[in-house]
Order: structure tokens, then C-alpha cells, then sequence
């Protein structure tokens, strides 16, 4: 399935890893209209993480983990296949970090840069190895 996602696939990729969430969001957001399952269900899921990443740096706690919890829903459905990502480490790095996120009491983390003061490891998608 990796041959047939497209570049941009991969350019939403490194954009969420480079913390690039609202970009992310536009460039998987083009494909995911355009797209059928599977690959429509992987498109949408990231993409709801990348805006919940994107809410959480505005502040936007609650946002944040409404967008983690169906980003994260949408990867639990996605079949188990090779798409050229570790689909299975994002889900669960995403479950844990909302898991974290509902346990943050936001008025005692300063909004000025609310990921940077959570302290948390931030959910990240890993490439597999061919």
C-alpha cells in the first residue's frame, strides 16, 4: 500500500513531525476528500491528532482531546497493513498522551506555550524500514 500513497502523504508526514500540525492538517485534508477507504480512514485520523496538537499549542485543552479521541477512534479502525508507517505506535503514543492531557489541570499550565509547559512527549509518526 506505501507505493500507492501519494507525496503529499509523506509531505503531512514531516510536517507533523516537525510539529507543523495546522499545515499537516491542509495537506492530508486535500487528500482525504479526494480519497476512499482505507487509506481515507489513516488520512482523517492523522489529521485530527495533527489539529488536536494544533489546539492544544493555541491553549485549547478540551479542543484538544475531542480532536486526540477521534483522531485516535479513526486509527484503532484502520486495518492492520502495511501503509509504510507505524500506524499501531501512533495510536498508542496518541491514546497515552490523551490519557495525559485528561489528567492536566489546564489552569495550572501557563497558555502562553501550552505544549512546551505540559512537558509531555508529543505523539510523533514513525517511517517503517523497508
Amino acid at each position: 500500500m506505501s507505493e500507492t500513497l501519494p507525496p503529499e502523504f509523506w509531505q503531512g508526514v514531516e510536517q507533523f513531525n516537525t510539529g507543523q500540525f495546522y499545515a499537516c492538517h491542509d495537506t492530508l485534508e486535500a487528500l482525504w476528500i479526494e480519497a476512499t477507504d482505507p487509506d481515507k480512514s489513516l488520512y482523517q485520523g492523522i489529521l485530527q491528532i495533527a489539529v488536536g496538537l494544533y489546539h492544544l499549542g493555541n491553549g485549547n485543552l478540551r479542543g484538544a482531546m475531542i480532536l486526540l479521541g477521534e483522531g485516535t477512534n479513526r486509527l484503532r479502525r484502520y486495518p492492520d497493513n502495511d501503509c509504510g508507517i507505524d500506524v499501531e505506535k501512533l495510536f498508542l503514543d496518541s491514546v497515552e498522551f490523551l490519557k495525559l492531557l485528561q489528567q492536566t489541570d489546564p489552569d495550572k499550565v501557563p497558555h502562553s506555550d501550552f505544549i512546551t509547559n505540559l512537558a509531555l512527549p508529543l505523539p510523533r509518526i514513525y517511517i517503517l524500514q523497508e
